[in-house]
């Protein structure tokens, strides 16, 4: 702990920057009411006023950290200036003065029209890491009346020593200074000393090689809230190494449970917003979660680092229109949708919908008969195939040659475009067209592909064996818009979609003008578990090939878990050589959780090795066996025991999907207050987790109930209970009435 004249100063250059801060958003709120339009106004002044006014909402969401909050983190200080606080640039700004922080000064690392928010960027302003002086770090940039840096954001480059120096390459430090904050008040201070300082007392810098390890830990051991906190203060090199990796290409990052890869992935996006604003400001940036749950449980990570225009989405949130999907396949049915065979289907599909007349068309036209014969039908879908790229696109064609065709067959003078007008009505003329070529939504066709036997018989020919394609048959709807879809539909959806294109103008509803947007840079976490028919609908988001795919090779639970990343690269975009890097420290599993968990990965996958956990001491995990038909008793008690140890922390009731309500119901008998993860994410105490859910979270404390009915039920039985023992921060609990598994029976 630092003496106290250091904590005095430290805590008097922190009620400077937030004083500099709150002065930057008392101007940023003067901005808005600059621009005033009266009732004379023109468009031009009105489109004026809203652009400030929103660029000023935008503006004040970045700077409002909230009271929880801290605003500085840390600080650095270079050899140049040695080990003693550096106090020329606080006297300098006046003490504890505000400045209204807009244009701040070069050093800040981002463009200097961006102000205290460090909102811009611009890369020949940055500070390189060489640079003398002190610079505190913080979640966003602050600077004085006279544009001086106050507080330097985490993602400039000035800021790559706090992340990466270590003892045996410094970078350039004397001294890194962690900051223990409760809101602005500063309650303690560690240290690190580099080069000289660090020789003067036999150290050899940061301990362990983890940075600021009293900050980490103290992190860790905080009580879970039910939504996932950022890392930005405690951020350790391998971490930081690939946050600020380059941004073209893919980069995969593989990392077991604890290693803090999702909080990894959402500070890279928030990084690489801020180093290329532009263009990603209007490409955009996705990240793309494995379920709600999920996107809930990590919502609030970028706007806590003042990036809140990053999209958060499902799959089924990127299909244009509205579409029901609240079911999920199992089995066969799951993995025969994810395979890549099925977008040969759905072609094929599509150009079975592209036929000729089965018989001569004659319709009357006045005092005589047109014609429009089989073999001149055949011609134009022919085509048309040939000459349209989308299938609905090539209606007008076949429309325009089938009007054509029946005024050519006429006597006499016989107009084309007067045939249309009187003849588009009359239901055989109509029936043809439907025929030949009908206008078809994404959902009308897997409506009737599915529905129908012969249809799916014909599409799949050669393609899916015969258990495969009747697994997907099941009862046509009549009312398309009321099918209830299942997750393993969705990127069936978006490629038929991408077969048959938008439908022309005139039969256009609102849901046929969203277009399929892209993205400049994409996050895919869980991405393990990704189907190929999956990875071909985030592929056709992208709009350069730039993505940051997360995820564990060992928690790949689904009907298409894979056994490498070189199977998913292989389906991902390669217009750059792709990137791998590895997170190989555990930072949030107890060792004695890790032990046990790694017994249950040599069996689920034997390649992989387990994480090394930075915290070695923790409560051992409970087993605890039933007695015959007391199984629901003992997971009330246990979580009764696991939440009285926890305190205000949370607990999750991580169950297989059989025991899910029989759990629920249990609880509530015995008083128990909980949640359904299904219904209210973590917003409770208590939770119960459907151990498909449970992937990504983490807790204070977890129950695992019958770990044996887990390993029977999951298509991936090993590497779900991996999941499972893998989610507590601090206790782990295991209640069974079956005989447990093999691997944690030793």
């Amino acid at each position: 702990m630092a003496s106290d004249p250091d904590l005095e100063h430290e805590q008097a250059y922190l009620d400077h920057a937030y004083a500099c801060l709150d002065a930057t958003r008392a101007a940023a709120s003067r901005m808005s009411t600059m621009v005033e339009v009266g009732r004379g106004g023109t468009e031009q002044a009105r489109f004026e006023r809203d652009v400030i006014w929103d660029t000023m909402a935008s503006r004040l969401a970045n700077l409002d950290l909230g009271d929880d909050v801290a605003l500085c983190f840390g600080r650095i200080d270079h050899a140049e200036v040695g080990g003693a606080p550096s106090t020329e640039r606080f006297d300098r700004a006046g003490g504890g003065g505000g400045g209204n922080g807009d244009g701040a000064a070069d050093r800040l690392g981002h463009d200097p029209s961006a102000g205290a928010g460090g909102n811009g960027h611009a890369p020949d302003d940055r500070v390189s890491s060489t640079d003398g002086g002190t610079f505190y770090i913080g979640r966003l940039a602050v600077a004085d009346d006279d544009q001086e840096p106050v507080i330097v954001d985490w993602r400039a480059p000035v800021a790559e020593p706090f992340y990466r120096a270590t003892g045996r390459e410094p970078l350039g430090l004397a001294r890194r200074r962690h900051f223990a904050t409760r809101g602005r008040t500063l309650l303690g201070i560690e240290d690190e000393l580099f080069g000289e300082a660090a020789a003067a007392l036999g150290t050899d810098g940061s301990s362990n090689g983890i940075s600021g390890q009293g900050a980490l830990l103290n992190a860790l051991e905080t009580a879970r809230s039910g939504k996932l906190g950022d890392i930005v203060a405690t951020i350790q090199g391998e971490q930081d190494e690939i946050i600020r990796g380059p941004m073209p290409g893919v980069l995969v990052v593989q990392g077991g449970p604890g290693t803090g890869k999702t909080v990894v992935a959402l500070h890279r996006a928030a990084y690489l917003l801020y180093t290329h604003r532009f263009p990603l400001e209007t490409q955009g940036l996705l990240v793309i979660g494995p379920n709600r749950l999920f996107l809930g449980y990590i919502d609030q990570v970028l706007p806590s680092l003042g990036e809140a225009g990053v999209e958060l989405a499902v799959l089924a949130d990127l299909l244009p229109g509205n579409h029901h999907v609240r079911r999920y396949d199992v089995g066969r049915t799951a993995r025969t949708k994810g395979d890549a065979r099925m977008s040969r289907v759905l072609a094929r599909a599509v150009r079975d919908r592209q036929l000729p007349l089965r018989h001569d068309l004659d319709v009357g036209y006045g005092l005589q008969t047109l014609h429009l014969t089989r073999d001149e039908s055949r011609r134009i879908v022919r085509e048309a195939a040939r000459r349209a790229r989308k299938h609905n696109a090539g209606r007008r064609h076949v429309e325009a040659e089938v009007f054509a065709a029946l005024a050519r067959s006429g006597r006499g003078e016989v107009d084309a475009a007067t045939v249309r007008e009187r003849l588009r009505h009359t239901p055989a003329v109509r029936e043809a067209l439907e025929w030949m070529w009908p206008v078809l939504t994404p959902a009308e066709l897997l409506n009737d592909l599915f529905g129908s036997e012969g249809l799916l018989r014909h599409a799949a020919k050669g393609v899916l064996d015969d258990d495969e394609w009747r697994s997907l048959h099941r009862p046509r709807s009549h009312d398309v818009d009321e099918v209830e879809w299942a997750h393993d539909d969705v990127p069936l959806l978006d490629e038929a979609r991408a077969l048959l294109g938008p439908r022309p103008k005139k039969k256009r509803t609102p849901a046929d003008q969203d277009e399929v947007r892209t993205y400049g840079h994409i996050v895919v976490d869980e991405a393990q578990d990704l189907s190929p028919m999956q990875l071909r609908m985030v592929n056709r988001r992208s709009l350069n090939g730039s993505m940051t795919i997360v995820g564990d090779i060992a928690q790949a639970t689904g009907q298409w878990a894979h056994e490498s990343w070189d199977e998913i690269l292989e389906l991902l975009p390669d217009k750059h050589p792709p990137v791998r890097r590895e997170l190989t420290v555990g930072y949030r599993l107890p060792a004695p959780n890790m032990a046990l968990a790694a017994r249950v990965l040599r069996v689920a996958v034997p390649d992989l090795a387990p994480p090394v956990s930075v915290r070695e001491d923790g409560d051992p995990p409970r087993i605890l066996g039933a007695r015959p038909d007391g199984l629901l008793d003992e997971v009330v008690e246990a979580t009764r025991v696991e939440l009285e140890a926890v305190g205000v922390g949370n607990v999750a009731v991580i169950a297989p999907s059989s025991l899910v309500d029989p759990v629920s119901e249990a609880l509530t008998a015995a008083g128990v207050d909980h949640g359904r993860a299904t219904r209210h994410g973590l917003d409770t105490q208590v939770t119960v987790v459907p151990v498909g859910l449970a992937k990504g979270l983490e807790l204070d404390a977890s129950v695992v109930v019958e770990p044996a009915a887990i390993v029977d039920e999951e298509a991936q039985g090993m590497r779900a209970l991996y999941v499972a023992l893998t989610r507590a921060t601090k206790r782990l609990a295991l209640v069974h009435e079956r005989p447990l598994p093999e691997a944690l029976a030793e």
